[in-house]
């Protein structure tokens, strides 16, 4: 397995659709593979395929809390086909806007139809974070951060500092520093 490089905001391919994978093959299953181990690596609980910069609808994901044990899970193509009408707002990270979180609203439960690793049809009833982490990645696919569902101002200050970080760490890289440290902050997992 090979860990991959994950792309950060303002990267524009995280602004791209991604089309759908016409059959899980070995290559689909491979980068399945690559992306849970490059989530696990990073750390988060979900990866999409447009984050490590290929632009294909694949999402991963793993969600072990204490309300909530699935995964891992492997799709390709996902798509919400069901969606409930009460909303439910949780404080979202994501690891291509790293230490940055906002809350956001999203439906309290949708029910998702997607591929699985053997390439068999699944739908899946997801709430509580299975249901925003769900939403989360299938937005990656189109080209959607959690960022954009946050007001413009918010927005544009985090990827303000996202820039500016961006360009610290070219500048220490030319000088030939090591990266600073970061620290652990308690925040919700990133997706």
């Amino acid at each position: 397995m090979t860990l991959k490089t994950i792309l950060t905001a303002p990267d524009p391919r995280l602004k791209k659709k991604s089309l759908p994978v016409a059959a899980v093959d070995a290559d689909v299953r491979q980068l399945m593979d690559d992306m849970l181990e490059t989530m696990y690596a990073a750390p988060g609980i979900g990866l999409a395929a447009p984050q490590v910069g290929e632009l294909k609808r694949v999402v991963v994901l793993h969600i072990d809390r204490e309300d909530t044990k699935v995964g891992p899970l492997f799709m390709a193509n996902p798509e919400i086909v069901e969606a409930s009408d009460e909303d439910v707002t949780y404080e979202e990270g994501c690891l291509s806007v790293p230490e940055h979180y906002s809350d956001v609203v999203r439906p309290a439960k949708v029910k998702v139809r997607y591929l699985d690793r053997d390439g068999q049809q699944q739908d899946l009833a997801c709430e509580g974070l299975l249901a925003t982490c769900v939403q989360h990645e299938i937005d990656h696919l189109d080209g959607i951060l959690f960022i954009d569902h946050i007001s413009a101002l918010k927005r544009n200050m985090i990827l303000r500092k996202l820039l500016k970080a961006r360009k610290e760490k070219e500048r220490e890289a030319a000088e030939g520093k090591s990266p600073a440290e970061t620290k652990e902050k308690d925040h919700a997992p990133a997706l």
